[in-house]
């Protein structure tokens, strides 16, 4: 049956051009392998992190009174999507719907601290997000690549503020993000204008001083300093780096996953995640729709729709589904419909974290669920509310990260991910 299954993917995928006979031969093997379930693959997450806050209402959580869309019928029997969302609701079958979120801080640069982190900002202690403590536990210390890279997928729409930061904290600086400004360039700044035996040279010159001076004097910025040489060193070297030139993926599967720089974003995450990357955020700024969201998720929509569920399928036929996990997310949702104008009054027009919607599909996910439950006006949760370390925690088993491991922090603080009271929402396995 699951060869079956993995045979009509490859299929379909094939006709859409996404996938054909390589030169090399990769394809066809790999995924006639994970047909058999042999030599199962590391685990590893893309995060689609829509920054600014997405509209429940005009996407995953149509409410009864009041829409301003249509809904469509998705594969699930009484589940529905907004009518801009037709192919992912085709692929509901692989997603795992929360439309219980439910975090109480509606302010951008805060509410996304918690929601990558699990905790809100004090001013005193930082704490790792997902993506850094994923760094830290599934990515080899020796690894070519980077164990965790942050993709600007552009902005669409208002800007809602600075790009979420995810400052490692106690995790140490070299589990920090590598960042692509943009997906088709890669990696920018590798190049050097010397030959690679005098570049060699001066960078042992530069580390035979900068060691014992960092002994003797240690400090938290030459460490992060240090740490970002090394791994510039390391990527400057690796033959690996070639996961980052989308030019190597066949015209066609370019031509798949569109023109648009999130199109290119989420090729780029299919390439990481493939060459052993763990984990990999795209950032779509531009989501903060204050006067209402309808207009701009519609015009949203028509690339994300395609993309998404073409990533989703994607990974299946390349035998990734399974090992990966697929997270869109934003630090909070819109406001319920309050009055028929005025500004933040309109639907999906203001900031609101009483109850929201984000999904995952992959990695061991439940398909085909939803947990929670809201009224027919979309503002409160009635059923299974989901708060952000829950949320966290399910990403945590999804990729089998113990989120309650003790790390000790540069004071010798013993600290965690999650607090003691986290528990991963079991509905989603």
């Amino acid at each position: 049956m699951r060869e079956s299954i993995l045979r009509r993917d490859f299929l379909r995928l094939g006709a859409a051009g996404v996938v054909g006979a390589s030169p090399s031969g990769w394809l066809l093997p790999r995924v006639a392998l994970a047909a058999e379930g042999r030599a199962e693959r590391p685990r590893s997450c893309i995060m689609l992190h829509m920054q600014g806050g997405m509209s429940q209402h005009h996407t995953f959580t149509v409410p009864e009174l009041k829409a301003e869309n249509a809904q469509v019928d998705t594969a699930v029997p009484g589940v529905k999507f907004c009518e801009y969302f037709p192919k992912l609701g085709a692929r509901m079958n692989d997603i795992c719907l929360i439309r219980g979120m439910s975090t109480g801080n509606s302010v951008h640069e805060r509410a996304r601290v918690l929601m990558h982190t699990g905790y809100n900002p004090n001013g005193t202690v930082g704490y790792p997000s997902v993506g850094n403590v994923a760094s830290a536990e599934l990515g080899p210390p020796d690894a070519e690549l980077p164990n965790f890279v942050s993709v600007y997928a552009g902005a669409d729409g208002l800007g809602s503020g600075p790009l979420h930061r995810n400052a490692p904290a106690y995790l140490g600086p070299k589990h920090a993000p590598v960042p692509v400004t943009d997906p088709a360039r890669g990696i920018e700044n590798l190049k050097t204008a010397l030959g690679a035996g005098e570049f060699d040279e001066a960078a042992a010159l530069l580390a035979e001083f900068e060691a014992p001076a960092q002994a003797a004097r240690p400090s938290a910025a030459a460490a992060a300093h240090l740490a970002n040489y090394k791994k510039a060193l390391q990527l400057l070297r690796s033959d690996k780096m070639k996961a980052f030139d989308l030019d190597r993926e066949p015209l066609r599967t370019r031509d798949a996953y569109g023109k648009t720089q999130f199109g290119k974003s989420l090729l780029l995450a299919r390439r990481l995640v493939e060459a052993g990357v763990p984990f990999v955020e795209v950032t779509l700024d531009g989501w903060d729709d204050h006067g209402g969201a309808v207009n701009n998720i519609k015009r949203r929509a028509a690339y994300l729709d395609p993309t998404i569920s073409l990533l989703i399928d994607d990974l299946k036929v390349r035998g990734l589904f399974d090992s990966t996990l697929v997270v869109m997310m934003s630090e909070f949702g819109r406001t319920p419909q309050l009055r028929d104008s005025g500004y933040n009054q309109t639907l999906g027009a203001g900031h609101y974290a009483t109850a929201w919607t984000t999904w995952m599909a992959g990695c061991g996910v439940r398909g085909g669920t939803v947990v929670g439950k809201v009224d027919a006006k979309g503002g409160e949760v009635t059923d299974r509310p989901v708060n952000a370390q829950e949320f966290l925690a399910t990403i945590c088993r999804a990729l089998r990260i113990d989120f309650r491991k003790e790390y000790l922090s540069k004071e010798g603080r013993p600290m965690t991910f999650l607090g003691p009271k986290a528990e991963p929402v079991k509905e989603a396995f």
